[in-house]
């Protein structure tokens, strides 16, 4: 690591943590004494198990960020009293029902509820979750705080979820691919090998989004123990899986960030909420960078009404992953199904003999069901995703497939 270097991190350590800038500005006279002798490449493959949230965040984020001073409003300090701080329209909303739950009023900034309840849930403190629109914008997210446009890169592992790749080519990082195994496992060695300077975020879903399955968690150690960056495990669909989330990895690797969406499990897609749990430094450093108000009040208020009945999720999640099994076994007899894939999810993935992408074209036109074809990815050829629905929608589902199957081998032997 360069003396520049050194100085840039223990500036930017001093900045996380709320050291004085006498401390910082001694320890930079004292860094020009003592030059490391430790290369970039060493640094990068150092134990994020001897290293600290400030540390992983100085050493990886862009400097432009780490100076960022976030927005501040007195909603910051007082959310009481008569409230005349904000140029809000306090008649109120042109709406016809008389309830409009404060809605001229902006919400709460850092959603201090949301996160006490699912602290509670996920056992970690509220000050290592982010609230955001969705996963989608935690990912974009980290991709500005860490990722230097057309110098940094990423790597992910094919077959995965797309919108790794859309924010990546948005904001102008090149991608390093690394497909999973046959058996949609991890190549981990693969993986690091594949890192370089230049890398500062690894992509990884679990449970895997089309393959449906979990990730070791053995494998997540090993990376975030040989990979400095950040490691993002994208758990979106983690309440299916027997195995339960690993945000309990956090308290070993600060450089983990984890995913979780209500969209899946909680059933509200619509109101596009979702969390990133990390070290309380990359965090600050999220807290920083997102726009003042980014959850609404209503998708607030419908978020933490769920977390609230956390009982009913569970019940709920128990007649998805029966209901799941059911279908599997469906499928399985049918005989021109190749094979279906084991899920940790709330849909399956199956391998057709032939025709897949023919046969969900009119599943969706002749039958009006709807699936998802994955034939054209790594390792998935000629298979569709069927998302887990209510039995009588199942039924419905396995009726078109009949149906679809027969229509396209009748109008082939023709």
């Amino acid at each position: 690591m360069t003396s520049d270097h050194t100085q840039i991190q223990t500036f930017c350590i001093g900045a996380l943590t709320g050291l004085t800038l006498s401390y910082v500005y001694n320890q930079i006279k004292a860094s020009k004494k003592s030059r490391p002798s430790s290369s970039p490449s060493s640094s990068s493959n150092s134990s994020s198990k001897s290293s600290s949230g400030a540390s992983v965040c100085a050493a990886y984020a862009r400097p432009n960020i780490l100076t960022l001073q976030p927005y501040r409003c007195a909603r910051d300090d007082y959310e009481t009293g008569l409230l005349l701080d904000a140029n809000e329209n306090t008649l109120g909303p042109s709406l016809s029902s008389p309830d409009t739950q404060e809605l001229e009023r902006y919400p709460s900034p850092y959603q201090i509820p949301l996160k006490q309840k699912l602290s509670k849930i996920r056992n970690v403190k509220p000050e290592n979750i982010f609230v955001g629109v969705g996963s989608d914008e935690a990912i974009d997210m980290l991709y500005r705080i860490f990722c230097i446009p057309s110098v940094s890169n990423v790597i992910t592992t094919p077959p995965t979820y797309g919108m790794y790749k859309v924010s990546a080519v948005t904001n102008d990082v090149q991608i390093k691919p690394v497909p999973l195994s046959p058996s949609y496992d991890l190549r981990v060695p693969e993986m690091l090998e594949a890192v370089d300077e230049n890398t500062r975020i690894i992509w990884i879903c679990s449970p895997g989004n089309p393959t449906s399955k979990c990730v070791k968690s053995s494998d997540i150690r090993k990376i975030a123990s040989s990979f400095s960056g950040i490691v993002v495990l994208d758990e979106a669909y983690i309440d299916f899986a027997e195995s339960g989330s690993l945000c309990h990895l956090l308290e070993t690797y600060p450089n983990i960030v984890v995913l979780q969406t209500l969209s899946k499990a909680f059933g509200l897609a619509g109101i596009r909420c979702g969390f990133a749990i990390s070290s309380k430094e990359i965090i600050e450093l999220m807290n920083r960078v997102k726009a003042p108000y980014n959850l609404n009040k209503l998708s607030s208020a419908v978020a933490l009404d769920a977390l609230n009945n956390y009982s009913t999720l569970q019940k709920n999640i128990k007649l998805l992953i029966k209901e799941r099994e059911r279908v599997k076994s469906s499928l399985e007899s049918r005989p021109y199904v190749v094979r279906v894939q084991q899920s940790d999810s709330n849909f399956l993935l199956f391998e057709l003999k032939r025709n897949a992408k023919l046969i969900y074209q009119v599943m969706a036109d002749e039958y009006s069901v709807v699936t998802r074809y994955r034939g054209a990815e790594v390792h998935c050829g000629e298979c569709v995703r069927v998302t887990v629905g209510k039995e009588e929608e199942n039924e419905e589902f396995l009726k078109a497939l009949d149906g679809a199957w027969e229509r396209v081998e009748g109008e082939k032997s023709l």
